[in-house]
């Protein structure tokens, strides 16, 4: 690949980067208002149209009229009220159908001018059957809440979840190594258990975010209004009210919300440790401003994450928490990409 062709597929996979960041976003207002279940059926290919008339609107509330959240939760909604969640979820998929084609068509038009290398394409297949991988578990998703339960599964929320950061990350990975220069040396070579750590901190982000998942889930941040303590305690009583003991990891409100509790404390002081380290190890430019807004980022969404469970999940804050969290894992991705690019972008040359 050329130079000139390293840069236009980087700048395209940035394009999606921004796309899948957006679902996210989109995908979180829809989960926090209720709105995700509003569809009944999955049409990835003939679905596009929303109804365009009142014989159509009503067909599809019908459909909503059978589910079981329309019975248990909102068996009060009119027409006009089941619009407003529709929207939403039908945008959402929408964006989804959009980013798979500004995907797709960019990649077949790529290969066709051969301007992809081997290693480029087999990466970029990945990526792709990866998206598909999440706009299926999207589905299984909403359909776990489709059946009994007016709630989705958390299991599969939290997949959902995190396939969408894999999705992000691999793909920002990918456009960075093909976006900046080869020549460019690892920025602190002189201080390898520095660039180490680097992989933890995105680690420590990647389980929290993936908690924050069952805590969607389980709506356990409608639960335990107090910090620091949970109520009056420190260590819930309730933590291993369920048995098989591991199914408090993943459905106990009260082991789900302090396992997070505990997690973010520990990636906030895991960042704050590693920011202080950087001021003496890290000596590039890109790296130090990255520590720097790390930092602040990482603040910021224990503040939101704060006020969220103090405030009792508002839409706007809880919304914020969930977006602030890819913006907190890009810089992370960012400074472990910075510290160890030249290795990695010798793999292409």
């Amino acid at each position: 690949m050329t130079r000139q062709d390293r840069r236009q597929v980087g700048w395209w996979l940035f394009v999606c980067c921004a796309l899948v960041y957006g679902m996210l976003a989109l995908g979180g207002i829809t989960r926090l208002t209720g709105s995700g279940l509003s569809m009944v059926e999955w049409q990835p290919l003939i679905g596009t149209l929303p109804p365009m008339d009142q014989a159509a609107w009503q067909e599809v509330f019908t459909k909503y009229q059978n589910t079981p959240e329309f019975r248990h939760v909102n068996h009060d909604m009119d027409l006009e009220g089941f619009k407003g969640i529709f929207w939403l979820e039908y945008f959402h998929r929408l964006l989804g159908r959009m980013t798979g084609v500004v995907f797709f068509v960019p990649f077949a038009w790529f290969l066709w001018r051969r301007k992809l290398d081997r290693p480029v394409t087999i990466r970029l297949l990945s990526i792709f059957l990866l998206g598909g991988m999440q706009g299926v578990m999207g589905w299984l998703m909403v359909k776990s809440g489709l059946i009994s339960d007016p709630h989705v599964s958390p299991y599969r929320l939290t997949a959902h979840l995190g396939l969408a950061f894999l999705v992000y990350g691999w793909m920002l990975w990918t456009a960075l190594e093909l976006f900046i220069d080869q020549d460019a040396s690892p920025a602190t070579a002189s201080a390898p258990g520095f660039r180490r750590a680097s992989l933890g901190i995105v680690t420590l982000i990647s389980v929290t975010v993936l908690s924050g998942g069952f805590v969607a889930g389980a709506k356990a941040g409608y639960g335990y209004n107090t910090f620091p303590r949970m109520h009056d305690e420190w260590f819930p009583d309730a933590y291993w009210d369920m048995v098989p003991a591991w199914r408090n990891f993943f459905e106990n409100v009260a082991a789900i919300q302090w396992d997070h509790r505990l997690m973010a404390t520990l990636t906030f002081f895991a960042i704050l440790a590693y920011w202080v380290l950087g001021r003496r190890f890290a000596s590039s430019g890109p790296v130090r401003v990255g520590l720097h807004l790390l930092l602040l980022a990482v603040s910021l969404q224990v503040a939101l994450g704060i006020a969220t469970l103090l405030l009792h999940v508002p839409v706007n804050l809880a919304w914020a928490h969930q977006v602030w969290s890819m913006a907190l894992f890009t810089v992370a991705l960012f400074i472990h990409f910075h510290l160890h690019s030249g290795s990695s972008r010798a793999a292409w040359s």
